[in-house]
């Protein structure tokens, strides 16, 4: 197996974010808070970047986290009808890394006798990451839900008469036939 080169990641998953080669608003997510758009917009960010941490070229996502503010921003100024300036404005945070201070968007849902709710965009450095190791999790076993099929037969029953003894198999003559009125389909 092949990895990509970084390059071209950046550039598929830059095209999420655009239309016709510029940055654009996301519409299924204008109906949702203020919050929720910088956190969707930073959950995405944050686990492209984290996968990518290993690799020497991190620093080219920057591009991404360019393209992906920017639509992060005009979602949320065509939101609320502003300009895209005033949104960059309402929702720049600083916050420290071990790196230094780092620029983000942030925005904070105050709950009374609770911590805030902090939605964030950014603030992640794009250094390689030299010394993480990566550790597979033994992964659960998944309950496979039985194909409709396979439940069906497994039930015991003639879905045609409903007789539940004697399971006979009934042959349709037509397709046409199983829209008739009067007759439950199976």
């Amino acid at each position: 197996m092949t990895i990509p080169p970084l390059v071209s990641v950046v550039v598929a998953k830059q095209a999420q974010y655009m239309k016709r080669g510029k940055p654009a608003r996301r519409p299924q997510l204008l109906n949702q808070d203020d919050h929720v758009i910088i956190s969707t917009y930073g959950s995405e960010y944050r686990g492209i970047v984290q996968y990518y941490l290993l690799a020497g070229d991190v620093f080219r996502l920057a591009r991404l986290q360019w393209a992906m503010s920017a639509s992060m921003l005009m979602t949320l100024a065509n939101k609320h009808r502003l300009s895209f300036s005033k949104m960059a404005r309402k929702y720049t945070a600083t916050i420290e890394t071990p790196y230094g201070p780092r620029k983000c968007f942030e925005a904070r849902v105050e709950q009374p006798g609770r911590k805030p709710l902090v939605g964030r965009f950014g603030g992640i450095p794009l250094r390689q990451n030299k010394k993480a190791v990566v550790t597979d999790r033994q992964l659960a076993p998944v309950n496979i839900k039985r194909k409709e099929l396979v439940t069906r037969l497994l039930a015991g029953r003639c879905e045609a008469c409903g007789r539940v003894d004697e399971v006979e198999v009934h042959h349709v003559a037509k397709l046409a036939d199983l829209g008739r009125s009067g007759r439950r389909p199976p």
